[in-house]
């Protein structure tokens, strides 16, 4: 039985070694829940963002990689019980030079420019908050992202909290510095926003199975263990099991 599963190039979540294998917290977990299902072969496919969705849609693999759960998204593919929960945060140059520390503070300075990769979440809550359209830069790979922050053609790129500190530490403090938003922003929820994996709508027998592994995997000793080698700790796994 194989199942191909796309990923982007996102650490800790998943991105590609130099020997071409694909890895991070999101491609451990799918490969421990597709195992316990029977899975002998996962083939990885790399794609960009603004891809996964409507590449599952169309059956070109079986799954996507977890990625924050929104009724627009659900519309179009199915998704698993949560995995995790994530709140957000800004990659800033060292020294986070205009104090930018939520998208409210973006929206108050009108000389401030936000990086956000095409198609994700944080699109909609930048604008929300009151960020103008023309503060907004859009990019199709993270990289490029970074890449903006460092020449200074970005003040800040919005991403996962958690994502921006592992940026950090490989990359290293001097010229990048995460900043993470404070629980406030998210209002009513009072706890992050919870990502899952997603599937085409017609794969019913496969959405069942990962979620029946899902349920008695999420949690484990040897589930948290494995995260924590990429950085995922309580603070990202425990929301996703209060359901």
């Amino acid at each position: 039985m194989k199942i191909t599963i796309a990923y982007i190039e996102e650490p800790p979540f998943g991105w590609t070694e130099p020997d071409g294998t694909a890895t991070g917290a999101d491609i451990d977990l799918a490969d421990a829940v597709l195992r316990s299902i029977g899975v002998t072969r996962i083939e990885h496919r790399l794609t960009t963002f603004s891809e996964l969705l409507p590449g599952v849609e169309a059956g070109r693999w079986d799954m996507n990689v977890p990625l924050f759960v929104t009724p627009e998204r659900a519309r179009k593919v199915a998704f698993s019980v949560p995995v995790w929960g994530i709140g957000d945060g800004f990659l800033v140059r060292t020294g986070n030079p205009k104090a930018l520390n939520s998208y409210v503070s973006i929206a108050k300075r009108p000389d401030a420019r936000l990086g956000i990769i095409a198609g994700q979440v944080q699109h909609d809550t930048a604008r929300v908050s009151g960020v103008s359209e023309d503060q907004i830069a859009i990019f199709e790979r993270q990289g490029d992202a970074i890449e903006a922050v460092l020449s200074g053609a970005i003040d800040a790129y919005a991403s996962t909290a958690l994502g921006n500190r592992i940026l950090v530490n490989r990359i290293g403090g001097s010229v990048l510095e995460a900043v993470e938003h404070e629980s406030g922003m998210y209002g009513k929820q009072q706890k992050p926003p919870l990502g899952a994996f997603s599937f085409n709508r017609r794969n019913s027998d496969l959405i069942q199975a990962v979620n029946k592994a899902l349920r008695s995997y999420l949690g484990s000793p040897g589930h948290r263990a494995r995260m924590e080698r990429f950085g995922l700790t309580r603070n990202e796994i425990d929301p996703a099991l209060v359901r």
